[in-house]
């Protein structure tokens, strides 16, 4: 196991123990949040750094998909108000922006376990093919926010018939 560790060091170029990285780390991560203006809260659990950020930014899960006439962005965000919501159209971009606030305030130390984000989030998303923001639609319903986007078909020829005179 010792050569393939050694292998992929080589291939890396570093040659560094796990306390050398982990000094690396929890240093990038307070220059890097210093850089930004932020106050960086570092800890150690089992061997990793664990960098706390508290104006950090989620991650929109999406899906994405299409028919001939549209195409369609769904996204579950449970526990978000539609005022806490806003989207940005382009004819070739979307850009969906919110916070998800916690209705009871829970003391860090209280969890013990924590998985969903709350806070802001953000998600942009190139699109495949043109559409037509002024008659995009978006609805929150269930938890589940949709976005419907009319394409543009640019380009696709009509046939004419020619009439003799």
């Amino acid at each position: 196991m010792d050569n393939n560790k050694d292998f992929f060091e080589q291939l890396a170029g570093v040659k560094a123990e796990n306390e050398d990285m982990e000094a690396e780390l929890v240093r990038a991560s307070k220059v890097s949040a210093i850089a930004q203006g932020e106050e960086a809260i570092v800890t150690t659990k089992n061997g990793f750094a664990d960098v706390g950020f508290d104006d950090a930014e989620g991650h929109l899960l999406i899906d994405v998909y299409h028919n001939t006439e549209t195409i369609t962005i769904e996204s579950a965000i449970a526990g978000v108000e539609s005022e806490d919501l806003d989207i940005s159209i382009t004819p070739e971009s979307v850009i969906i922006k919110g916070t998800r606030n916690r209705k009871d305030k829970v003391h860090k130390n209280d969890f013990l376990h924590q998985e969903c984000f709350w806070g802001k989030f953000s998600r942009s998303i190139i699109l495949p093919q043109e559409i037509d923001p002024d008659t995009a639609q978006a609805s929150l319903k269930d938890g589940v926010l949709k976005i419907v986007l009319p394409k543009i078909h640019r380009g696709q020829g009509k046939k004419i018939k020619v009439k003799l005179d």
